[in-house]
């Protein structure tokens, strides 16, 4: 009997289905977690997503074909069940439960297990084999409180005010930037946004996620008119002319790698807050422990030491090489 799930060129398949999930090269029916740039790409003949998702995937692919899949709901596809159930990672992110003749496999897609106020909060689902992502899957990536780190950014939001700096801060364009959004004291000051964050609020904001009020930036924003704003920005845009119209400033980082000291000194950064919208260590292991699963395969990430992890605890445990990238992704932002 054929595996429930195997791993292709073109990614992740599912023979009795005949589909693939997240595929990074071009299939005719893909099922997608969610809308980050390695997981949606362009060329499918179809897209399956949840309904959460699909507004950001169709603004960022264009004119697609695209079906969706609420959570928890099942539909036949071919011999194959498949579900969506939330994965926690961004708005609309899904992990992906396969059954065929009473065996179930997840695909989680990227995942964090803190609820973040904005998105889906995470939901363990019982499965015999689960294939998960690993990005932080060493013991040094923990991640404090969400509320601490937003107590962080806004400190150093209000001393560099009271400086009459400008406050820039590092945020990937989908999922952090509105998170932050969400999770800071928005009452602060004014908040502006690059427009790659801002084309994103609006999808969000029209599907009814609350994020406070923002002001874009244009080529005729003065700075003088905005004294004392936060600014998110992809990091891409941090260092650059873009950024420097703001004058006196201190940049800032959101993510997770913001945890290894020597990243952020290469980034040149003022500040680094530890804020990923990935599990870390503990997630991770309490995340895989609640499926039940024996057989993990990990994916992207810490990939060879997790993996020896998992099988010194017992767990038939396998690696998936992928092209998923995790977490700062492209522009080391995600």
């Amino acid at each position: 009997m054929a595996p429930v799930l195997s791993f292709t060129e073109r990614g992740i398949y599912c023979p009795a289905g005949d589909f693939h999930i997240d595929p990074w090269r071009p299939v005719g029916r893909a099922v997608i977690t969610h809308g980050h740039s390695d997981h949606a790409r362009p060329g499918h003949g179809s897209y399956l997503c949840t309904p959460e998702a699909a507004p950001v995937i169709r603004h960022r692919l264009g004119d697609i074909r695209t079906g969706t899949l609420r959570y928890g709901e099942p539909r036949r596809i071919g011999d194959a069940t498949v579900s969506f159930h939330p994965a926690g990672h961004l708005p609309g992110s899904a992990q992906v439960r396969v059954e065929v003749a009473g065996e179930v496999w997840v695909v989680s897609g990227d995942y964090k297990v803190e609820p973040d106020g904005l998105c889906e909060p995470f939901e363990p689902v019982r499965c015999h084999a689960f294939i998960s992502e690993c990005t932080f899957g060493l013991p040094v990536f923990r991640w404090a409180p969400q509320a601490e780190v937003m107590a962080e950014i806004d400190a150093w939001w209000a001393e560099n005010r009271a400086a009459g700096r400008a406050s820039l801060l590092g945020a990937y364009s989908l999922g952090k930037a509105q998170r932050l959004l969400a999770g800071i004291d928005s009452s602060a000051g004014p908040i502006l946004t690059h427009g790659a964050v801002e084309a994103t609020n609006e999808v969000l904001r029209a599907q009814g996620y609350r994020l406070p009020g923002t002001i874009r930036v244009t080529p005729d924003t003065k700075p003088k008119d905005h004294p004392g704003a936060l600014v998110i920005a992809p990091p891409s845009a941090l260092g650059t002319p873009w950024a420097r119209r703001f004058g006196p400033s201190s940049a800032g980082f959101a993510s997770g790698w913001m945890r290894l000291r020597g990243i952020r000194r290469r980034r040149g950064m003022d500040r680094g807050f530890v804020l990923s919208d990935h599990a870390d260590w503990d997630g991770l292991n309490a995340a895989i422990r609640e499926t039940g699963a024996e057989r993990v395969f990990v994916t992207h990430g810490y990939t060879a030491v997790f993996r020896r992890w998992l099988a010194e605890r017992g767990y038939d445990a396998g690696v998936v090489e992928t092209e998923f990238t995790g977490e700062e992704a492209g522009e080391t932002a995600e």
